[in-house]
């Protein structure tokens, strides 16, 4: 029988690969778009850490969720920083969330507040995402717009704290694969996994149609 974690990466594989081949990431790694489009990526990005970090420390001590509320992870101070970089000083005065983000964020916000085991399954989406996939973008986004190996505009993508990502990425399966729920719980997770991925390809398409790429 497979693992939590086998069975949570490949019941989502669909949606995961959906998503990682939207119109608008592929045009943004291929370099087709402007730093204007990765820009407004990264606010939307803020939207979503804001909700999923909000209320991580009011589950931190939750049987089911407190195992995976990792301080190391957290990513809003460095979204923050590449969104003072990208849109300068007053960043906050012209943050937007389009629509899909904004039910993108509310799901996040709904589970933290009332569903730990639904939460767990946002975290996994998100932040193995970023330790992994995350880190193409990184190196994209460094050779196309020139920013610092590591520095301001990417350091969403950097975690210092993370000596070794693939040590990390094997202990937090483990995790997974020791849930505190029963089966049919599992399962309710695995779909929040898959409706986690769907609302992420949700706001790609939202910036496609913002950022479409001339004929």
């Amino acid at each position: 029988m497979d693992s939590f974690s086998t069975l949570i990466r490949t019941a989502s594989h669909e949606q995961h690969m959906e998503a990682e081949t939207s119109t608008f990431m592929t045009d943004l790694l291929g370099g087709r778009l402007g730093v204007d489009a990765y820009a407004r990526y990264t606010e939307q990005l803020w939207f979503v850490y804001e909700a999923l970090e909000s209320r991580a420390q009011d589950l931190a001590s939750d049987r089911v969720a407190g195992p995976f509320v990792r301080p190391e992870l957290f990513r809003l101070g460095a979204l923050e920083r590449d969104l003072e970089h990208l849109r300068g000083p007053d960043w906050r005065s012209t943050l937007t969330a389009l629509p899909a983000t904004r039910v993108y964020a509310d799901r996040v916000a709904a589970v933290a507040r009332a569903w730990p085991a639904g939460y767990v399954a946002h975290h996994y989406t998100r932040y193995l995402g970023d330790l992994s996939g995350g880190q193409i973008i990184r190196d994209k986004a460094e050779r196309t717009w020139g920013f610092a190996k590591k520095g301001d505009g990417v350091r969403f993508y950097v975690f210092e704290g993370i000596t070794n990502p693939a040590a990390f990425k094997r202990e937090y399966r483990a995790l997974l694969d020791g849930l505190a729920v029963d089966d049919p719980e599992k399962q309710r997770v695995v779909a929040e996994c898959k409706r986690a991925f769907s609302l992420n390809s949700d706001v790609f398409r939202a910036l496609g149609e913002e950022f479409p790429l001339s004929a």
